[in-house]
């Protein structure tokens, strides 16, 4: 196996755990791309049924938070024991020579890196790779899954899990698949941007030649247009890339003990809301930053309540918690399980753990229809319905539904209902998950 040292190594990414995928039977690739990447799994697979398991087990949010490094993907995968395995899935690295001639088919065209910048692999590139002995895509037996349990499969059902959560990555973000490669984005920008800063300088020098001595671009003088004095470019040097995202929020200023506060001051609650500020305003770079933050809506404001719940989620501390809780005039026990509740959903959630309310009956009967279809014997638990909630008979469980379309599982612990994991958009995901519990 080919390796590259230098640069790619610092490359190394980590993603956080993803929910449950949505519905049992929606695929887990949508893009031509992560398709490509399951094709290669399940045509390298020795035991479809191990397989149907990895599915199963991906579906249901059995995979932690995926590491991707140069060469290597891995993540902890929850499987029948209490302990997660530890899987790995290794792909082979390109050559540097196999870098440079795909760095050269991607600087070619322009609009090569306006999709990958877009969240976009172009399919033109891939099929040029491929004919130039470059494997960007893997093909049947090119990956080589690692795990911890004792099932000898290829692939055990734990990597088969990684892989298809690895198929929902590729879908965000087709910079992953290059990593795999051997090589991060902040690296393969740097050197498209040198290479287009050459071309352009190759391109004008050629065109002054053809021109004749003298300089390509005429000096502009004051008060000439814009117009005539561009006209002499014969090309322009691509635009510097956006400012790097710092790797944590900015510090928070130390006031407490800085000076006696004014009447009415109280230090400790404007060093929370300073870094508070910090923490948000990271979070918006980070989405500016982001190849999809094009064509984005704003988020609606928060009510003074949902904003108190932000607040106590974000900076979990029992000197924040019991502040807000007494500045709300809510119960501890109330802020707890609004917390909890936002760190599943935000405001969405948050409302799905106030306010019942009444769907529409062919909206439920949909449901229930698709709770028989996907449920492993056909005959899911019975469930006792009242508004948007469906609880298990006989169970402290309970599922929820939000205004816009998803599941919330709830327990019941000492007579108090509390939210126990992320929602999906099918009921049986999220039943089958809670009743594991």
């Amino acid at each position: 196996m080919t390796r590259r040292s230098g640069p790619g190594e610092s490359a190394a990414r980590t993603f956080e755990a993803l929910p449950p995928a949505k519905g049992s039977r929606a695929p887990f690739a949508e893009s031509w791309w992560g398709r490509e990447w399951l094709r290669s799994l399940e045509e390298s697979s020795l035991d479809s049924g191990r397989l149907s398991r990895g599915r199963t087990y991906a579906r249901g949010g059995a995979v932690g938070p995926v590491s991707v490094a140069p060469g290597s993907v891995g993540a902890s995968v929850h499987g029948s024991r209490r302990t997660p395995y530890r899987s790995t899935v290794r792909v082979e690295q390109l050559t540097d020579r196999q870098w440079d001639q795909l760095l050269d088919m991607i600087a070619e065209r322009a609009a090569n890196i306006a999709a990958l910048l877009d969240g976009e692999m172009p399919a033109g590139l891939a099929d040029d790779a491929a004919a130039a002995g470059v494997p960007l895509l893997p093909g049947p037996q090119d990956l080589d899954p690692e795990c911890s349990c004792p099932d000898w499969g290829y692939p055990c059902k734990h990597a088969a899990a990684l892989c298809y959560q690895v198929a929902r990555l590729l879908d965000r973000d087709p910079f992953v698949l290059l990593l795999l490669r051997g090589r991060g984005e902040r690296e393969l920008m740097d050197e498209l941007g040198r290479r287009n800063a050459a071309r352009a300088s190759a391109e004008a020098a050629a065109s002054a030649t053809t021109m004749g001595a003298g300089p390509a671009v005429a000096p502009a003088r004051p008060g000439d247009p814009a117009g005539p004095a561009f006209a002499f470019r014969t090309a322009l040097p691509s635009l510097p890339g956006p400012p790097p995202l710092p790797d944590r929020p900015g510090r928070r200023p130390a006031l407490v003990d800085s000076a006696v506060p004014e009447p009415g001051l109280d230090p400790a609650a404007l060093e929370l809301l300073a870094a508070d500020t910090a923490t948000r305003a990271h979070h918006l770079l980070s989405g500016a930053l982001g190849a999809r933050h094009a064509g984005t809506v704003p988020p609606a404001p928060l009510t003074e309540w949902q904003d108190a719940v932000r607040l106590a989620a974000t900076h979990a501390t029992l000197d924040v918690f019991a502040r807000i809780a007494s500045n709300c005039g809510r119960t501890p026990g109330e802020l707890a399980a609004a917390t909890r509740a936002w760190r599943h959903g935000g405001a969405a959630s948050l409302d799905v753990l106030e306010s019942p309310w009444n769907p529409p009956a062919l909206c439920l009967e949909r449901a229930r229809e698709a709770l028989r279809a996907d449920w492993a014997d056909g005959t899911p638990p019975r469930l006792r319905a009242w508004r948007n909630r469906w609880t298990v008979e006989g169970r402290d469980a309970q599922l929820r539904l939000s205004r816009d379309g998803l599941w919330y599982p709830y327990t019941k612990d000492e007579g108090t209902w509390w939210p126990a994991g992320p929602p999906d958009a099918d009921p049986a995901v999220v039943l089958t998950a809670l009743l594991a519990t």
